[in-house]
């Protein structure tokens, strides 16, 4: 793992300050995006162990995912002939890094006992938002689990609120565990 993300670093550093200079952060991200889930597609994954299928009918594969920057051609022929095309979810997650820090957001990952929309979900934000100081992008996922309310991640910390995250609490103080 650590491997593939030393690989991909200056190919995501090279692509997001070709993407700043031009202003076009967001066409880049979408690009990548798809790219990745691209390269991830068990078919795919298949044809790039393949010796019988050539780097140029990879390329051609993958240009057609869409939609892209003219330089993502580039990027894709480089990653092909340096037989890099498995990095590309690597580079995406790196890049996505990089423009976060960029636009001054951080990911938040909420996971609630109940489905969290509209304004639940935008008042959470912004509480979240006035303690880290920064901008947040949430990724809401459900976990019936939790019982009641909700855990959040944000980078290496972890705020639990849920019901179960106080009943294990308790346990634990009751047990000494």
């Amino acid at each position: 793992m650590a491997e593939t993300a030393t690989v991909a670093r200056p190919y995501a550093e090279a692509v997001f300050a070709l993407a700043d200079k031009a202003g076009a952060l967001t066409p880049w991200s979408e690009a990548l995006s798809r790219l990745s889930s691209f390269a991830q597609s068990p078919e795919l994954m298949q044809l790039m162990g393949n010796p019988k299928v050539s780097g140029v009918q990879l390329a051609d594969l993958f240009s057609a995912a869409g939609s892209m920057p003219a330089e993502a051609k580039g990027l894709l022929q480089t990653l092909t002939e340096n037989k890099r095309l498995d990095a590309l979810p690597a580079i995406a997650a790196q890049f996505e890094r990089l423009k976060a820090e960029r636009e001054g957001a951080i990911d938040a990952e909420i996971t609630s006992a109940f489905a969290l929309e509209g304004a639940e979900l935008a008042a959470l934000v912004a509480d979240l938002e006035r303690r880290f100081k920064r901008s947040i992008r949430p990724h809401v996922s459900v976990d019936a689990n939790l019982i009641g309310g909700a855990r959040v991640r944000v980078g290496d910390q972890v705020i639990d609120g849920s019901v179960r995250g106080k009943l294990d609490a308790m346990r634990n103080g009751l047990t000494g565990s």
